[in-house]
């Protein structure tokens, strides 16, 4: 399987308000040449946790075939949820906790469980806004794309 990292971040101006996602993905190409892809879209009205599940995602879904994946990301919701396992619980109790309270963002959280299927993928946390490179360039592409005003 070839190796593929990825970073994402999301960001939200009120909650919800206005808000954007950055990703960067990093890969070697079959001719040893690094290659890298930076994405970013902006939302008229959504939440941070939307935007740091959705970078994510579309970073995933860029992948054209299955992969090995280090995707990084300065949200705990993102990667505790997989390296808690928090996913197998909420599959279990049809995405409930408790009796009554349901899961945040469903629709978002089963397209990342379909990617997982599909891609071998592990969840590393960094702190945000500490001097990590990649971590950085995708919150600035998040705050771009809201700058932008082409919000969808």
């Amino acid at each position: 399987m070839k190796h593929v990292d990825i970073w994402t971040d999301g960001a939200s101006k009120g909650n919800p308000g206005p808000g954007g996602y950055g990703a960067v993905i990093k890969y070697v190409d079959k001719s040893g040449i690094e290659k890298r892809l930076e994405l970013k879209e902006a939302f008229e009205s959504t939440t941070n946790n939307k935007m740091e599940l959705l970078s994510a995602i579309v970073a995933l879904e860029k992948l054209k075939e299955p992969c090995e994946v280090t995707l990084t990301s300065d949200s705990k919701y993102l990667v505790d949820a997989f390296n808690q396992d928090w996913i197998s619980e909420w599959i279990d109790t049809d995405f409930r906790r408790g009796k009554t309270t349901e899961v945040k963002n469903i629709d978002l959280w089963e397209r990342l469980i379909d990617l997982t299927k599909i891609h071998k993928i592990k969840f590393v946390w960094v702190k945000g806004h500490a001097d990590n490179v990649e971590n950085e360039r995708c919150d600035a592409l998040a705050n771009e794309a809201i700058k932008e005003k082409r919000l969808a």
